[in-house]
């Protein structure tokens, strides 16, 4: 398996309000409605369940990522419709009391020979989800 992870971010927001908010994915929804018309388009055709998160893409059609585990330290969701086996982390990381780093990290089984082709492309989504998910947040 190959991991890329995002930069973390800063969120002014204390690490339980967090894994609250990530309970149900649904109140995603409202606040992703909320976003500014130009940041909402670069999220795409984006579906919310209480456990998971529904992607329509061109490229590859509906992925389901389906949370398996949450905690404070995150949420892990394992892929469903996926070409190749993945999971995302939504990573907290309490700071201060009021303070949290949030951080995104796509772990994806592909052949080692491919990792050079791929592997930008997987860095930038994975960027692409950790700025989104401290958005959310």
């Amino acid at each position: 398996m190959a991991q890329y992870s995002s930069k973390p971010v800063v969120i002014d927001r204390p690490v339980d309000s967090l894994v609250e908010k990530f309970s149900d994915f649904t109140v995603l929804r409202r606040t992703l409605d909320e976003l500014p018309a130009e940041e909402r388009a670069k999220v795409g055709d984006v579906d919310f369940t209480a456990d998971s998160i529904k992607i329509n893409t061109p490229q590859v059609g509906q992925i389901t990522l389906r949370a398996t585990e949450r905690s404070a330290e995150g949420v892990k969701l394992q892929a469903e419709g996926a070409p190749v086996a993945m999971g995302l982390i939504i990573g907290f990381k309490a700071i201060d009391a009021g303070h949290t780093e949030v951080s995104g990290t796509i772990d994806v089984e592909i052949p080692a020979m491919l990792r050079p082709l791929i592997g930008p492309t997987l860095q930038k989504a994975a960027d692409q989800f950790g700025g989104l998910f401290a958005r959310l947040a």
